[in-house]
């Protein structure tokens, strides 16, 4: 039963999550509304053409009474065979009219048929002459033309609008999803892209203003990310003269555990200004790699001896790739340091082709850091990454940039395992291209 509760919640969210264009809610929309105009168009003209229908009838039952009475009050006869006297079907309401001496109409609905016409006129001698027609079929026949016409406008005009939304709605969706796709664009990292430029057209609409906010903000937004780069970086290349001198005033000091403490923090504290300043680069995309054609597999299995003999490193398929490689091995030394530190051993790294993987047995990537990317002092959770400054992550992931590479991140869970399940480990997945990088402005993609 838990199962298949689970399995109806999916459908369910699944069927809460299906998009509809805007073209086909624009559409829908015209046709609803043509839908009701029409019918309210074809209820009102159907009315005034039986009502006018009806009272051409009245006025011609009117005028053959009148002929009647005065044939009658001449030779005592109606001269018509539908003209009766003292008609005892006569309706009651046109009964006591005529009774109060006044020639009258009336017209009354007969059930599953058309309507009955009624006229009468008193008569000098106390009776009562009165005329009783049906609709003709004639005017039966216009009604139901009339009908039919009205019923083939409404279908006419519910297509055309639904013709009509699906081109309107068509044209603005297409502006829209090309604004969509340059907004995208700027968001990856491409500030050259304009986005009233990508949706085109002459024609100014509430699309442009949208389009031209999108630009405004993207400009103001990259000013101020330069500013803020820049800033950082003035501030990290001022401290590098004091912490250097700081530095080396400690190596001076006399032996003993004091001096250890404070070498320990101004050697931490040149790392982070040296880290700082290498993050101000990396924002810059100033930064070119300089390739060289090695054998990735061999190339990881040495650094990675180099850095530590217990680390292990499996070969699945050894591959010759053109990259940098000291921006490799930056990006290579970064994702082992946050395994060994915010990680459980043993540490695995294994090559395959062109892709590098880094595992570790931890607690797992925070779910933050899974959902946005690696982001400069931020530490993540107090089970992993508790301790540093969050920019290891951060320039593995702007070196990866520029290698033209796809730095990912995921954690490993058993399989069917739900979201609140603890990871067993975190992958840390390094893509090299397949050819040489030729355009290093693209951010790494951050999916798993």
């Amino acid at each position: 039963m838990p199962a298949g509760r689970r399995i109806i919640r999916r459908l369910l969210v699944r069927r809460a999550s299906i998009r509809t264009g805007l073209r086909w809610k624009l559409s829908a929309a015209i046709a609803l509304v043509g839908a009701l105009v029409a019918i309210v168009l074809s209820l009102v003209v159907h009315n005034a053409a039986r009502v006018s229908m009806l009272d051409n009838a009245r006025d011609l039952a009117d005028e053959r009474v009148q002929i009647a009475q005065r044939n009658y009050e001449l030779s005592g006869r109606p001269n018509f065979p539908d003209i009766k006297i003292d008609d005892p079907a006569l309706p009651s309401a046109l009964r006591a009219k005529v009774e109060a001496g006044r020639r009258a109409t009336y017209v009354t609905e007969q059930p599953g048929g058309g309507p009955d016409i009624w006229a009468a006129v008193p008569l000098k001698d106390g009776h009562v002459l009165s005329l009783h027609t049906g609709f003709t079929d004639r005017s039966t026949d216009i009604l139901t033309d009339l009908d039919q016409a009205l019923l083939i406008g409404s279908i006419a005009v519910v297509l055309g609008g639904s013709a009509l939304g699906v081109l309107i709605g068509g044209q603005l969706s297409r502006r829209l999803r090309k604004a969509a796709s340059a907004a995208n664009q700027v968001a990856k990292g491409e500030p050259d892209v304009r986005v009233r430029e990508a949706i085109g057209g002459v024609v100014r609409d509430e699309t442009d203003d949208l389009a031209r906010a999108v630009d405004a903000m993207a400009d103001t937004l990259q000013k101020r990310l330069e500013a803020e780069r820049r800033v950082t970086a003035d501030i990290a290349h001022e401290l590098r003269t004091p912490v250097t001198g700081l530095l080396t005033a400690a190596e001076l000091l006399p032996p003993g555990r004091p001096t250890e403490l404070v070498l320990d923090r101004a050697k931490a504290m040149r790392t982070l200004v040296e880290d700082v300043l290498e993050v101000a680069r990396l924002d810059g995309a100033s930064e070119r790699a300089e390739l060289q054609d090695i054998m990735l597999g061999e190339f990881v299995a040495r650094r990675v001896a180099a850095k530590d003999a217990e680390i292990g490193v499996r070969v699945v398929h050894e591959s010759e790739v053109t990259t940098d490689p000291r921006r490799l091995e930056r990006v290579l030394f970064n994702l082992l340091a946050n395994a060994a530190r915010h990680g459980r051993p043993p540490i695995e790294v294994t090559v395959e082709g062109r892709v590098i993987r880094v595992r570790d047995h931890g607690p797992g990537f925070p779910e933050d850091l899974l959902a946005e990317g690696p982001s400069r002092f931020r530490t993540g959770s107090k089970d992993r990454a508790g301790v540093g400054h969050g920019l290891g992550l951060t320039i593995a992931a702007g070196q990866a940039r520029v290698l033209g590479a796809r730095l990912t991140f995921r954690n490993v869970r058993p399989p069917g395992a739900a979201d609140h399940i603890p990871a067993e480990g975190a992958v840390a997945v390094l893509w090299l291209p397949e050819h040489a990088p030729t355009n290093t402005g693209s951010f790494p993609m951050l999916t798993d």
